[in-house]
């Protein structure tokens, strides 16, 4: 039970419901709980992390992330297929350079695009692009997908992969997260639930001495 498609959710043998999760949440407040539970068997996991997202998000939260706790926690109760990690660059930046080689060795795919000069002189770099690109190729080949952004500037992608019968999972801050994403998720996890889990301990971890940055004018 749980199992989505189309627009059909069953919560339990005879019980189906059909709107996104976010509207059957607020239609019938006794089911709240239950969409918001991790599933027992995820499958095959596919996760695509906006680096940016994910950095503001802890410090707002104000803690340091533990990369490889990260990994686990979301990942939990399924078979991990490909983990992408989404950041802007400055090749110049050598401390940020070995941070991404440490992800690379640590189970993430970083995916990275230089940043572009504006006219006013700020620096900005969008992975909506690759993101999208990455979900949609790889659809077949997962069973849930857990997006950690907030942009709504997604969804439409995200609608789409759910097409293909993959479950939706939607992490990012609340205050930061659109809600136009999150109506498009079968799950939606705020990040402020998982801190405990995703924070680092007081013994600071040398592998991961650099604190990750997006790079901004």
């Amino acid at each position: 039970w749980g199992l989505a498609f189309e627009n059909v959710t069953w919560l339990m043998p005879g019980v189906r419901l059909f709107t996104h999760p976010r509207t059957q949440a607020m239609m019938y407040p006794e089911t709240a709980e239950l969409l918001q539970q991790p599933q027992d068997n995820r499958g095959r996991i596919a996760l695509f992390i906006d680096g940016s997202h994910l950095f503001y998000a802890a410090l707002q939260l104000d803690i340091e992330l533990n990369y490889t706790n990260l990994l686990s926690t979301l990942t939990l109760d399924g078979q991990l297929l490909r983990a992408f990690f989404y950041t802007g660059v400055d090749s110049q930046n050598e401390k940020q350079q070995g941070f991404l080689l440490w992800m690379r060795r640590n189970g993430y795919r970083v995916v990275t695009k230089n940043l572009v000069q504006m006219p006013d002189g700020s620096k900005k770099v969008n992975l909506d692009v690759e993101m999208a690109v990455d979900m949609l190729t790889l659809a077949e080949h997962y069973d849930t997908a857990i997006v950690v952004s907030g942009n709504g500037n997604l969804a439409y992608a995200v609608d789409a992969v759910s097409q293909h019968g993959v479950r939706i999972e939607v992490v990012g801050l609340k205050s930061m997260t659109s809600e136009s994403l999150i109506n498009v998720a079968d799950t939606y996890v705020d990040l402020a639930t998982l801190r405990n889990d995703i924070q680092k301990s007081d013994q600071k971890i040398a592998a991961q001495s650099f604190v990750y940055r997006p790079l901004r004018g």
